[in-house]
């Protein structure tokens, strides 16, 4: 919805693009917020799969760096949201001068 709104704010210069980008920040927030909560899944996932059998101390290891590979995509997914909200302000600020 959000992109929808902004890409209205381009073509009709109206208050669209600023609901848009407001949209948006809210979607980057959540992002942000739910990163703790992702890394601290992988961590209690790598201790149920170890008390259930379904790792070994040996395989421990490398459930954990893919677990963290895993959350690391998130943490790209919401450094790019952040990088692309810099950039739709920056539009926005070069559209109202």
């Amino acid at each position: 919805m959000s992109w929808f709104l902004i890409i209205l704010g381009f073509m009709f210069r109206g208050p669209f693009l600023q609901i848009g980008i407001l949209l948006f920040s809210a979607s980057v927030l959540f992002q942000l917020v739910t990163l703790p909560v992702e890394f601290n899944a992988s961590n209690r996932a790598i201790v149920q799969m170890t008390n259930l059998g379904i790792v070994d101390g040996k395989e421990s290891g490398q459930s954990r760096k893919v677990l963290t590979a895993a959350a690391l995509t998130y943490v790209a997914a919401a450094l790019t949201s952040v990088l692309q909200l810099l950039r739709l302000l920056a539009i926005a600020n070069r559209n109202n001068d």
